[in-house]
């Protein structure tokens, strides 16, 4: 069989392109989900039933449908339903359309990966913090959060890991992300093969740095926690 090298050296450029903007999203949208997810968090684990059952019914929601069907209600529903209440024509760029799916999906899954983080703390920790004058408020953010952002890393990076996995799917509303590279590419040589083995490698790579990256961390607050 005849493997061209030349079909991933001719590549390159567009391929890194494709890279570049996968990662730009990957940390967006993670970026913008731990926020979402933090506060979604906090009010799952509140005591105020209206908050606890918007916070469930938006992680239900998010975690229980497919990402794909996510990206369209934004990229399609979204001017559609913004149209018919601006009474004016609406639309939204991929880009845009791309971070607000990705980021809200990732919320939720953040949200659940914090909660967990915050109810595995010993609850004599936060009454310890209020008889010491604290208020809930305070006992949550320099007693409850910091530790529990110590226990969430690891599942946090594999929510880093499978959101630059899934960043693929932005591939079908045009956006120029190294699925969408590798697409253009395998169409203009018609040779998938050398193509989609040179994006499974680009993103193995990425996959692997970023879980060495997480597993430095752990050991870094592991020793941390053991000076102290």
């Amino acid at each position: 069989m005849d493997f061209r090298w030349s079909v991933i050296t001719n590549g390159l450029p567009l391929l890194y392109k494709g890279v570049s903007l996968t990662l730009q999203l990957t940390v967006i949208a993670v970026g913008i989900g731990t926020v979402i997810g933090l506060f979604v968090s906090l009010l799952r684990v509140s005591r105020f039933k209206p908050f606890i059952w918007f916070s469930k019914s938006y992680i239900d929601f998010l975690r229980g449908t497919p990402l794909l069907v996510q990206i369209f209600l934004v990229h399609l529903g979204g001017p559609q339903l913004f149209t018919e209440l601006l009474g004016r024509q609406v639309t939204f760029h991929p880009m845009m359309s791309a971070i607000i799916a990705l980021s809200l999906n990732s919320g939720a899954y953040i949200a659940e990966i914090f909660r967990g983080g915050i109810q595995s703390i010993e609850r004599g920790q936060m009454e310890a913090a209020r008889s010491l004058g604290m208020t809930y408020g305070q006992a949550m953010r320099y007693v409850i959060l910091p530790q529990a952002f110590k226990r969430s890393i690891p599942p946090l990076g594999n929510e880093f890991i499978a959101m630059l996995k899934d960043s693929s799917l932005v591939s079908v509303i045009a956006l120029q992300e190294l699925m969408m590279a590798g697409r253009i590419i395998a169409g203009r040589t018609f040779r998938p093969l050398e193509t989609f083995t040179a994006i499974a490698v680009l993103y193995l790579i990425m996959t692997m740095t970023i879980s060495q990256f997480v597993s430095y961390l752990e050991r870094r607050f592991a020793k941390s926690d053991h000076s102290e």
